[in-house]
């Protein structure tokens, strides 16, 4: 065997693959940039209604370019809680849809025009000043690697078809029974194991059938394999996850097994049938086969979602105690799709302003309290302490986050985020500090007068009022409701300065121990400081800063 041949076939297939693979993640970046708003709304949108999940996950996954990815999004998002089992299983089905978007895109034939439009695109991305026009580049950037690369692997196929050692290994793989089909399909998931992407596999099975190594029957026979291949991913992503993220993982193993057998069970006349939809072309007759049979095992399998939801509690079942593996919802592996992970971490401030406002209700309790509830006092000092550490897990997040190719739009938003997340945490700082404050007076047995302690629960309705509307800001993404609330601002910092003056002007004429002094004026400054961060929430939510 000529060793010059072979190293022709490993450098022509691996040097095509790489480039194959590289465009698809352009592909997927410039997409997710140019689509990332209607990513999420989309991701939203994906209610328990089975059929919308299912066209949510044929669309995200048409965007993404990869049902693996799509997937294990997924299991993110159900480990985290924001996804049911059941909408989770409608947007895995419609993800097995929306990955034969790839098959029928090299069904255009254009590997001669992939090395142009490459280079064509690679200037559009790398000298245009606007990002829509820089990511509209990165796509085709990589679709003209997906389609180079597909030719570099069609120009080293043809060593096989030189080389008769070659040839006859490959016929050992021919889907002319039953076993036959089994075993091309078994390696066809093998392989789409070991490459973590069916499609690359799926180009590499387009490449060996349109150069005439494997025939039409032996390429659709590991089409199908690598569907169950590409299930790997899931499950890897799912490894020390919630049960519910494991049974949705299992799922998508379960949804593509089954859907696997029935269609061998009824192979020949599968193959006849897409054989006379697409006569001739090869290309074509690979991606019907892929399409048609994820559509129809969707569609076999979308009325008994509820069914597999009960079958997948039984397999695997829930733990006695609440799992709660993560403080945050985040999860590392959004971080492949910068529109949903942006998403993920906006949410997680929200709730951190929520967690502020529950703050200041229990703060308002134990003031107003003759003797301080002792559990809801450790409850007021434990969420501060939380508030600390999700400060820290979404710094952490979204620095992961901006060290990657993401949109400025993206970037600019994660820089805001970080911000947030430093404002709300110095909020809750503040709101132990006062009741610390309070606290302190008691244990040298003072308190506050019944004056002031009315003044400042009336002060603490102020500044309360003002945090939720501008937590109501954010999380509308209204700039015009912060504007609303500059009066209530300056009527906190108003009656500050009042309660202030009149402390001050009592010290002369009443006696006032200097604890309940230094207390009083302290707690009114701390409630200043909640304002002043509140307002800087509320300039970033007005795109003022």
């Amino acid at each position: 065997m000529d060793i010059d041949k072979i190293l022709q076939l490993i450098f022509g297939l691996v040097g095509g693959l790489g480039l194959f693979l590289l465009g698809m993640k352009s592909m997927s970046d410039g997409m997710q940039a140019v689509a990332g708003s209607g990513l999420r709304r989309m991701i939203a949108a994906a209610t328990t209604n089975r059929i919308l999940a299912t066209l949510v996950g044929i669309f995200v996954t048409c965007v993404i370019q990869s049902s693996s990815i799509t997937t294990v999004m997924v299991v993110g998002f159900v480990n985290s809680g924001l996804m049911t089992l059941t909408q989770a299983i409608g947007v895995i089905m419609g993800a097995n849809i929306g990955t034969t978007i790839t098959g029928w895109i090299l069904v255009l034939k254009v590997g001669k025009y992939g090395l142009p439009l490459m280079g064509a695109a690679a200037f559009v991305y790398l000298f245009s000043k606007g990002d829509r026009w820089r990511y509209w580049g990165m796509f085709f950037m990589g679709v003209g690697m997906v389609f180079f690369g597909l030719e570099l692997m069609k120009d080293a196929c043809t060593v096989i078809r030189e080389t008769p050692e070659f040839e006859v290994w490959f016929h050992r793989f021919l889907a002319d029974n039953y076993f036959g089909v089994l075993k091309c399909a078994l390696a066809g998931c093998v392989l789409t194991m070991l490459v973590q992407s069916s499609s690359a596999t799926l180009g590499i099975t387009i490449t060996l059938a349109t150069t005439g190594v494997i025939e039409y029957r032996t390429a659709a026979a590991l089409v199908l394999g690598e569907n169950i291949g590409t299930t790997i991913t899931a499950i890897l992503a799912s490894l020390g996850a919630t049960t519910n993220a494991r049974r949705a993982a299992y799922f998508h193993v379960i949804f593509n097994l089954l859907g696997v057998f029935w269609i061998t069970l009824l192979f020949p006349w599968y193959i006849e049938l897409i054989v006379k939809l697409v006569p001739q072309d090869v290309t074509m007759q690979i991606a019907t086969t892929h399409s048609v049979f994820n559509v129809a095992n969707t569609l076999l399998f979308l009325p008994f979602v509820p069914v597999f939801a009960r079958l997948l509690e039984r397999i695997v079942p829930g733990k006695a105690l609440k799992e709660k593996p993560h403080l945050t919802d985040l999860d590392i592996r959004m971080l492949e799709t910068p529109s949903l992970a942006i998403e993920q971490s906006r949410n997680e401030i929200i709730k951190m302003g929520h967690g502020c406002i529950k703050m200041m209700d229990w703060l308002a309790e134990l003031l107003a309290q003759p003797e301080h509830d002792s559990q809801l006092a450790e409850r007021l000092k434990h969420r501060e302490k939380v508030l600390d550490n999700v400060q820290d897990e979404v710094s952490q997040f979204v620095t992961h986050l901006l060290s990657g190719n993401v949109p400025h739009a993206i970037a600019e938003e994660s820089r805001q985020q970080l911000r947030l997340a430093d404002e709300y945490e110095s909020i809750s700082d503040y709101i132990e500090t006062i009741f610390r404050f309070d606290e302190k007076l008691r244990r040298v047995n003072l308190r506050f007068s019944d004056q002031q302690r009315d003044e400042l629960l009336k002060l603490h309705a102020l500044v309360k009022r003002y945090i939720e509307g501008v937590n109501l800001a954010y999380k509308d993404a209204n700039p015009d409701a912060v504007t609303k609330l500059d009066p209530v601002s300056k009527q906190i910092r108003k009656l500050i300065k009042q309660i202030r003056n009149e402390h001050l002007a009592d010290i002369s004429s009443v006696d006032i121990a200097p604890q309940i002094t230094v207390a009083h004026l302290n707690a009114l400054n701390a409630y200043g400081r909640v304002r002043d961060h509140g307002q800087n929430v509320a300039e970033v939510v007005a795109g003022e800063k």
